[in-house]
């Protein structure tokens, strides 16, 4: 019974996937463009969702090679989905983080981890020289903006980023654990760091830009 639950969560999440690129017009356009810039062995990829979509990582670090592959919206499976280019590429390092929005679809802890540990697999085997960090998932804060698909599943933040350290350490990718660095002592993104409860302020991709500046380098 639980091999066929996992299997259904992973089917919708493929669906949900589907979905944004064809329902979601902003999705459509990042992804086909994505298809289309090239990766190189040099390059330092990002990946992930609107987190990372909302940074300027080349200019924080100061790297012409950091490539940024994140989408809003995106979920684990969207990843998945979407590194086929990226693997083609045979990129120097691969920096991940994702998983909000799979908990806003009302996924587990445990399928999020159980997806992210596909999407290593994939590119251990299709890139095996490309060097993953797996970053945590940051809190978010309903106080500063009702996230109503997200109220009172701060838990889930928690939980699976104990299941994504144990991916990491499984699988023998770097792990990042960026939550200590934003949450309060409520559990919840500090307030000073979003204008959404969600998001993150010029002052929080600081801190972000801190946190890897030595893996980037």
């Amino acid at each position: 019974m639980k091999k066929l639950a996992l299997v259904v969560v992973m089917a919708l999440m493929c669906l949900t996937a589907v979905a944004q690129a064809n329902q979601d017009p902003y999705y459509a356009r990042r992804a086909t463009l994505f298809d289309e810039l090239p990766i190189g062995k040099k390059d330092i990829v990002m990946l992930g969702n609107s987190l990372t979509d909302g940074c300027e990582f080349n200019e924080l670090l100061n790297n012409r090679h950091i490539k940024n592959r994140g989408i809003v919206g995106d979920i684990v499976q969207g990843l998945i989905d979407r590194i086929g280019p990226i693997i083609k590429g045979q990129p120097k390092k691969l920096f991940i983080m994702t998983g909000v929005n799979d908990i806003s679809h009302d996924v587990s802890a445990d399928s999020i981890a159980r997806a992210m540990e596909k999407l290593i697999v994939m590119v251990k085997q299709g890139s095996p020289r490309t060097k993953i960090y797996l970053q945590s998932l940051l809190p978010f804060n309903n106080d500063v903006r009702e996230w109503k698909l997200l109220k009172g599943r701060d838990h889930v933040v928690v939980e699976a980023n104990v299941l994504l350290e144990q991916v990491a350490r499984r699988q023998g990718v770097t792990w990042i654990n960026l939550y200590p660095l934003f949450v309060d002592e409520q559990g919840r993104l500090r307030a000073d760091l979003t204008n959404d409860g969600l998001h993150l302020m010029g002052k929080g991709y600081l801190i972000w830009r801190d946190a890897i500046k030595p893996y980037v380098k």
